[in-house]
């Protein structure tokens, strides 16, 4: 099982300790966020500063960019890590798209389904030399002259395209993943049952209709990891991991999950509760029974075997930190136990089949 951490992103300066050290301790990977900061200008940094681990968006949005700008985005740091980077697109709510980034609304996955195809569309072009023809309800792509063609990737890398991943909750963006994608970043207000009864039959159906092997695709996340050295440590974790439950729950777009356990009342009342702007008080609506269905809680000595229990069969990578401004203090020793956990996924499939875009 793999582990990803996160970078910083609230100064670009401290990227290049941040990332050697993470590098040096053995995570897998590095991940940015679409909150403060931009997702892809770390990421920049850490290409030419760190020469092993994979670097991930995790996630960034999608909608307010065209998919030209992430296609550039995503082949020049592709290029630059030399075939390590990751692409995580999330579609984010109809509210911050509208009133955060203003950009229209529409069902979020049938546009991030032609979204990718888009996305497929421009680097086949650029890398094939196919002409650009593009046409969908969303994007239409028909311009592209040798001027604005970039150059091939690094020639000292055999890496393919870039790996293509969305962030997925309810059953219509999972779908997409299955039906389109190289993995999926399944949120951390997720629960077991709702991997077993939700996640994996939806991407067992995608995948085989596609004819893509489990082990070519990766599925990332699915819950809160709280650990720390000592009692303290786990403690504040664990209060930050039950406010952010609380505000996970009071969003619409989650409930799926919470129905799974019954929990469609709590939902209502968070919601009415974040209308209120009591965010405090929120996090006091959820009780630990509630907090163990999204969490793994336990100090560095004793959560290896905790994570084995909730990820094992489910996730092939978990999130050691999902805040850049916390990041994660995993010791090697527990890094490399985790690691140990066994995980279904290999490799991101290679083939020109296998990458196929529906």
């Amino acid at each position: 099982m793999k582990v990803y951490t996160t970078l910083p992103q609230d100064d670009l300066k401290k990227v290049p300790g941040a990332a050697a050290a993470a590098e040096q301790a053995g995570y897998d990977g590095l991940m940015t966020m679409e909150n403060r900061h931009d997702p892809f200008l770390p990421l920049a940094v850490a290409a030419t500063s760190i020469r092993r681990i994979a670097l991930l968006t995790g996630l960034a949005i999608a909608f307010p960019r065209s998919p030209m700008v992430i296609a550039n985005l995503g082949w020049d740091l592709q290029s630059a890590s030399d075939g390590r980077f990751v692409l995580g697109l999330g579609s984010q709510v109809r509210g911050h798209n509208e009133r955060r980034f203003s950009v229209p609304w529409s069902a979020p996955a049938p546009r991030m389904r032609e979204y990718i195809a888009a996305l497929g569309a421009i680097w086949r072009c650029w890398r094939d030399g196919e002409k650009l023809s593009f046409e969908g309800a969303h994007y239409n792509f028909s311009l592209m002259t040798p001027a604005f063609v970039p150059e091939p990737m690094s020639a000292s890398m055999s890496a393919p395209l870039p790996a293509v991943t969305i962030g997925a909750v309810g059953p219509a963006m999972l779908r997409v993943a299955a039906d389109m994608c190289d993995g999926v970043r399944l949120h951390p207000f997720c629960t077991r049952r709702y991997q077993e009864n939700i996640v994996l039959p939806l991407m067992a159906a995608g995948l085989e209709a596609r004819g893509l092997p489990r082990d070519a695709f990766e599925i990332t996340g699915g819950g809160f990891v709280a650990t720390g050295g000592d009692d303290e440590a786990v403690a504040r974790k664990v209060a930050w991991v039950r406010q952010r439950v609380a505000f996970y729950g009071s969003t619409r777009a989650y409930w799926p999950v919470l129905q799974q356990h019954g929990l469609e009342d709590l939902g209502l009342k968070l919601h009415e509760m974040a209308k209120g702007g009591k965010w405090r008080e929120m996090a006091d609506e959820i009780s630990d029974d509630v907090l163990k269905l999204f969490a793994v809680i336990g100090r560095h000595d004793d959560i290896a075997g905790a994570v084995a229990t909730r990820f094992a069969g489910l996730s092939d990578a978990i999130y050691a930190s999902t805040a850049p401004d916390l990041g994660s203090d995993m010791p090697p020793g527990l890094i490399a136990d985790i690691q140990r956990i066994p995980a279904t996924f290999k490799e991101f499939s290679t083939t020109e089949e296998g990458k196929r875009k529906i």
